[in-house]
């Protein structure tokens, strides 16, 4: 059975008019948790992200810090975040998100929530993915990651918050609200494992963020 760390990306820059990209947080992130694996002795049998900036970003700076600068990232799509600004301009007919975030940031997520579970029960038009779709290729892209590794390897999967929060509900068999809570309740690169076994996936935890817990790192948690 093959063991499975699925990390979310680090701070990226929420409310700025490039989000993809980690913050100087972020990146400090990033590095405590690669920092957290090398002391626990793991080394990783693959390492693979989406292909967005802030994933990527992440699982540099965490192979950087294990020492691990030879390893290659291999990049699947499938573990890409879905389309948020797509699901906001949606929902809302059209309201400038950034603006949106900048006014109220609190508001935004509680109409974001809103759009999101009107995207889960296929309420909403012009968007470039449906919410089976996405979980599906979610899926399929873990399933990759995980294939043709032996019993005792370890992977690394970075990917969002959105992404492994429906990979999560769909493990455990609860329905997509309970994947939208996991999704907004993700810490940036917080920590699942699983185990990847003939039967399907098993989680073992969730949302972990052992790298951060220490009074002089609680500033650090952050969600966005």
């Amino acid at each position: 059975m093959a063991q499975l760390m699925l990390v979310r990306h680090a701070q990226a820059s929420f409310g700025s008019e490039h989000y993809d990209q980690l913050s100087p947080l972020g990146r400090q992130q990033a590095t405590w948790l690669g920092e957290y694996f090398s002391a626990r002795g793991l080394r990783f049998r693959r390492v693979v992200a989406g292909s967005l900036q802030r994933q990527q970003e992440t699982a540099q700076l965490m192979l950087s810090a294990m020492g691990q600068t030879q390893a290659p990232v291999q990049t699947l799509v499938g573990l890409n975040e879905y389309p948020a600004d797509a699901l906001y301009t949606s929902y809302t007919q059209g309201r400038d998100a950034l603006a949106h975030q900048r006014a109220d940031a609190r508001d935004y997520w509680r109409t974001f929530r809103q759009a999101m579970l009107a995207w889960a029960g296929d309420a909403l038009d012009a968007v470039p993915e449906r919410w089976n779709d996405f979980g599906q290729r979610v899926r399929q892209a873990v399933d990759l990651a995980c294939g043709d590794v032996g019993r005792d390897d370890v992977v690394l999967v970075v990917s969002s918050g959105g992404a492994i929060g429906r990979l999560i509900a769909d493990t455990v068999g609860a329905p997509a609200a309970t994947a939208i809570e996991f999704n907004l309740q993700f810490r940036n690169t917080g920590l699942c494992e699983l185990i990847s076994a003939s039967a399907g996936l098993r989680l073992i935890s969730y949302n972990a963020i052992p790298h951060l817990e220490r009074s002089d790192r609680r500033h650090a948690i952050t969600f966005a």
